[in-house]
């Protein structure tokens, strides 16, 4: 506990510190308090080189309050503030700081608000990123840090990076094909991790089928891969890779009853817009069957 607490406090001087470093970005109202903050965070940044416990905490007004962002624990004043600077400085895992100031707004002549982001690195396996917001008073000459609350970023993980060439499917889509219609909606999942596409078959007696197919990246395999569920109940597992102008998807089949099967899917994204899809190589319980020719598939 009390290293994450230590390490919140640099996120603290890690937001002053760039609020000299962006201090030129200060709308005009502010720029005086910035540039007194400025002058008091140039020798922060000394203190924390020179690992100066004393020349930290005199940044602080005598009741200052940190509220932790993991426990919610309140540490208050600079005798408190100076155990946990000492904690921070033991050792040689002294934290390395990069940080943005967002917005410095002057609540009044004698108090402002800084709200920003940081970051701290511990190691290559140690970083950690913040939002925060200080309260500072002025003292004299001197702005003091009052009051400081920040909460942890989480960095959402997304698959996008692998998927995105696959961006051309998103959206509401018509396959047309003499008494049959086919009407596809495709979109992406939370954090882009997974392309979901819906199906419904519409034939003269009314709807025929539907089904739902999910596409992800599968980073043991390194590859795209799918898994399509219909409402007949069978499921169809698929991987993805790109030829040239055009996506080739292997799949194979299981059917309600237990059978199997296997084909190929092409997929060709056309300059107008839309995009073909064809099938070939089909087999069915050992048995080859007929190609599924190319068919345009197009926006709804």
């Amino acid at each position: 506990m009390k290293r994450k607490i230590c390490r919140s406090f640099v996120v603290v001087w890690l937001g002053v510190a760039s609020l000299a470093a962006n201090s030129q970005d200060v709308v005009p109202d502010n720029e005086k308090a910035a540039a007194e903050v400025s002058a008091a965070i140039n020798s922060y940044i000394a203190a924390f080189n020179e690992r100066d416990v004393a020349g930290l905490v005199s940044h602080w007004s005598p009741q200052g309050v940190y509220i932790s962002r993991d426990t919610g624990e309140r540490v208050i004043g600079r005798e408190a503030l100076t155990a946990e600077f000492t904690t921070m400085f033991k050792g040689e895992d002294v934290p390395k700081l990069a940080g943005t100031t967002e917005s410095i707004e002057l609540i009044s002549p004698n108090v402002a608000l800084e709200r920003g982001t940081a970051t701290v690195t511990r190691g290559a396996a140690d970083v950690v990123q913040s939002s925060y917001s200080i309260v500072y008073v002025k003292s004299g000459k001197k702005w003091l840090i009052d009051r400081v609350t920040d909460e942890e970023i989480v960095v959402q993980h997304s698959n996008y990076q692998h998927l995105k060439d696959l961006e051309w499917l998103m959206g509401e889509w018509v396959d047309e094909d003499g008494g049959t219609t086919i009407e596809v909606a495709c979109r992406w999942t939370r954090n882009q991790n997974y392309i979901s596409r819906t199906y419904t078959v519409f034939s003269q007696g009314g709807v025929g089928s539907t089904g739902l197919q999910i596409i992800g990246w599968d980073p043991q395999a390194t590859q795209i891969r799918s898994w399509l569920f219909d409402s007949d109940g069978g499921f169809i597992k698929g991987t993805w890779a790109k030829r040239d102008d055009r996506w080739v998807v292997q799949a194979v089949a299981t059917l309600p009853d237990g059978g199997s099967g296997s084909f190929t899917s092409i997929f060709r994204p056309t300059e107008d817009g839309a995009y073909t899809w064809e099938k070939i190589n089909r087999v069915l319980d050992g048995q080859i069957l007929p190609n599924v020719d190319e068919t345009v598939v197009r926006r709804k």
